[in-house]
């Protein structure tokens, strides 16, 4: 395991998105977490991260006492339709440097927390790869629990991949109606 890097959590901020369109467009290429095929543009990932700020939803990155962004997260509405507003989809991605030192447990930890306090009562993952070990690991010592797997629903990379769905509950979670 690395060593853990001097970091610390905030919210995203303009200055952070070239870093963030740079460590999601590794993953789009070389990895199975995200679906997408093509990496998006700095424009494309600026737009996405305007409109989760402007629907009140969390984006958080962890930052190196050099300034560099070791990852991101956020959580983003899980569907359209009004009876979902309590619930959110997260998304975590780390710099290749980061991983395996702890940033993204803090990174999804403070983003547990964040959604919390902004009232959300459910948070779902949609773990791309059920051979995405780390993320299962990472989601069930957060307290995430399995709900499910979509088996061979993506084809990338040459191959089948499932979708591993986890949930967590968020403050009364589901024992009291929401405001």
């Amino acid at each position: 395991m690395p060593s853990l890097p001097r970091f610390s959590i905030r919210p995203v901020a303009d200055a952070d998105l070239a870093a963030i369109t740079a460590i999601y467009g590794a993953a789009v290429i070389e990895g199975t977490a995200s679906f997408e095929l093509d990496p998006p543009s700095l424009d494309e990932m600026g737009r996405r991260c305007t409109a989760l700020l402007a629907g009140g939803h969390p984006y958080l990155v962890a930052i190196s006492d050099t300034d560099a962004v070791l990852g991101y997260a956020y959580a983003g509405p899980y569907r359209a339709r009004p009876a979902y507003r309590w619930t959110v989809e997260d998304s975590i991605y780390l710099a290749a440097e980061a991983r395996g030192a702890g940033v993204g447990r803090a990174l999804l930890a403070a983003l547990l927390a964040t959604a919390t306090e902004a009232g959300y009562r459910q948070m779902i993952a949609v773990i791309g790869d059920s051979g995405n070990a780390a993320s299962i690991a990472l989601h069930r010592a957060l307290g995430f629990r399995l709900v499910g797997t979509f088996e061979n629903v993506g084809f990338k990379h040459g191959r089948w991949l499932d979708s591993v769905l986890m949930q967590c509950a968020l403050g009364s979670g589901a024992t009291v109606p929401p405001p």
